[in-house]
């Protein structure tokens, strides 16, 4: 087989993008889908958003109305996504849906040094997702999400099924609540020789909501441990949201255990059922920052 030279572009990125992820692939399973919680440092809210079936499927059960969502993201070194979803009841029944699409464009490809490349192409993943769940008590639901996961790279493509599974206690306290979720199990069929191992993790975390009515304000702190089943390192996430009248919201986070990126930053709007957020990722050594923009309309 003759040996392919990829561009620095291609070490840079899958070195910072799977960083810590241990023996694992698919990265792109890791970076989550709304500018409102990657502001947080990348957790869920527990508070049935469309987004949050992400982090814990239970969220599911936590839908009080139907909603829909786009977000996109320009990720560093020419990475992107787009992700789009809705929750909904039918027939009585919490439903979430979702796809997300990833690409890495134009990558180089050589047999030989050269100065330019020979051809070029594109690294392409993608997931869809259904995500359904039911009490078990007044205060404790499960839920659980069904995965259909693709990767193209080159020549080479894959495919394969995972599932979330999520529990949550809410108010444990009064607008305390508690979720525990087991993420990314399943498998892949052979890209080319073996499989892609998928970024299995295992995700404690919790939230908490108080006003300060004199103010006008919502304060929505929210923290998780965070601990893939491939890496020695347990990554911890704080982060609040505080929000103004119920209208306009700022956002901050961080976490540890990335080399590359710790802190996060956000602002949101909130308008007669549209919410417009954003998030600012500033990445260390010189290779950028990640802007990630999201439209949600609540029926």
């Amino acid at each position: 087989m003759i040996k392919k030279i990829l561009t620095l572009n291609f070490i840079i990125i899958f070195s910072v993008f799977a960083q810590n992820a241990g023996k694992s692939g698919l990265s792109f399973l890791k970076i989550g889908p709304s500018a409102k919680t990657i502001a947080v440092s990348d957790i869920g809210f527990l508070d049935g958003d469309v987004s949050s079936v992400y982090y814990n499927p239970a969220t599911v059960n936590l839908n009080n109305s139907a909603g829909i969502m786009f977000s996109h993201q320009a990720w560093i070194q020419d990475l992107s996504s787009q992700f789009v979803g809705a929750n909904f009841s039918l027939w009585g029944i919490p439903f979430s849906v979702g796809a997300n699409t990833t690409k890495v464009n134009d990558f180089e490809v050589r047999t030989q040094p050269t100065e330019t490349p020979q051809s070029t192409f594109d690294v392409n993943y993608f997931y869809g997702n259904l995500s359904s769940g039911f009490g078990l008590t007044e205060n404790i639901y499960f839920g659980f999400s069904i995965k259909y996961l693709y990767e193209s790279i080159f020549t080479d493509d894959a495919a394969g099924l995972g599932y979330d599974l999520g529990l949550i206690y809410t108010d444990i306290l009064e607008n305390l609540n508690l979720g525990l979720s087991v993420r990314n199990l399943g498998s892949m069929n052979n890209l080319r020789l073996e499989k892609t191992k998928l970024p299995s993790d295992l995700l404690l975390n919790a939230t908490y909501k108080f006003s300060v009515e004199s103010a006008s304000l919502e304060i929505f702190p929210v923290f998780g441990i965070q601990n893939y089943f491939d890496s020695e390192i347990t990554r911890i996430h704080f982060g609040s949201e505080i929000g103004y009248d119920k209208q306009f919201f700022l956002r901050f986070g961080y976490v540890n255990g990335i080399e590359s990126r710790n802190i996060s930053f956000g602002a949101g709007v909130f308008y007669k059922g549209f919410n417009l957020d954003y998030a600012f990722t500033p990445f260390t050594y010189n290779i950028g920052n990640a802007n990630t923009i999201s439209l949600q309309y609540i029926f």
